[in-house]
């Protein structure tokens, strides 16, 4: 694993979500555990994320008496990349009720490891000032680094990838591409394979969220 990685990288060193991540990668996981622990790790790791925030003074009466408190001053949105990134969006939102979802469809070209794009929903201009990119897999960086283009076209200013489990070449790949965005990851793993998956990876992160498994494919 090429070290160190640029300062836009986190890598969580929290021991939940280690301990999850080795839950989820486990092949005997059932996909209703499995979508469990893609939405517990999502909260944990967009946690982390949204540390940074903005706030704003504002002024609130308790119970007792008033008091100067403080609200969030930044609109965020959320951008969960089809389909495998929807099981992370429940998650975010009970952080951030207020948040806006925009959907954007791509798919890897099994040949070319490239992204295609077929879904775009996103309105006319950028409504908020943070995006966020869900997507559970950080492998080539490819769907990533294309998906950046399309929310940069569109005007966003500042963006963030949350991923549970990144390879060192999508790091790579997307960091070379854009890099002013920030990486937030649960772990870094070993490699990709010849067919583009993480190494060792949990195999397919939309198949064991939906339960659609090639029939030959098993686990």
């Amino acid at each position: 694993m090429p070290e160190p990685f640029p300062a836009t990288v986190h890598i969580s060193g929290h021991p939940l979500v280690s301990h999850k991540l080795s839950l989820l990668r486990d092949r005997t996981t059932d996909p209703k555990t499995f979508r469990e622990l893609v939405r517990e790790l999502s909260w944990l790791l967009g946690y982390e994320a949204m540390a940074d925030l903005s706030t704003e003074p504002y002024r609130l009466e308790t119970p007792l008496e008033p008091m100067d408190g403080t609200r969030l001053a930044t609109k965020v949105g959320l951008v969960p990349v089809l389909r495998a990134g929807l099981g992370m969006v429940e998650a975010m939102l009970e952080l951030m009720p207020m948040a806006e979802v925009w959907h954007i469809g791509l798919y890897r070209d099994e040949r070319t490891l490239k992204p295609v794009e077929y879904y775009n929903k996103l309105p006319d201009a950028a409504t908020v000032q943070v995006c966020l990119i869900l997507d559970p897999m950080l492998a080539t960086g490819g769907s990533s680094a294309a998906t950046v283009d399309i929310l940069k076209a569109w005007g966003a200013i500042r963006i963030k990838q949350v991923s549970l489990i990144a390879a060192p070449e999508g790091i790579a790949t997307l960091s070379a591409a854009h890099p002013d965005v920030e990486i937030h990851v649960g772990a870094v793993d070993r490699q990709l394979n010849e067919r583009g998956y993480i190494m060792p990876g949990l195999g397919d992160a939309g198949d064991r969220q939906f339960g659609t498994f090639p029939p030959a494919s098993g686990a």
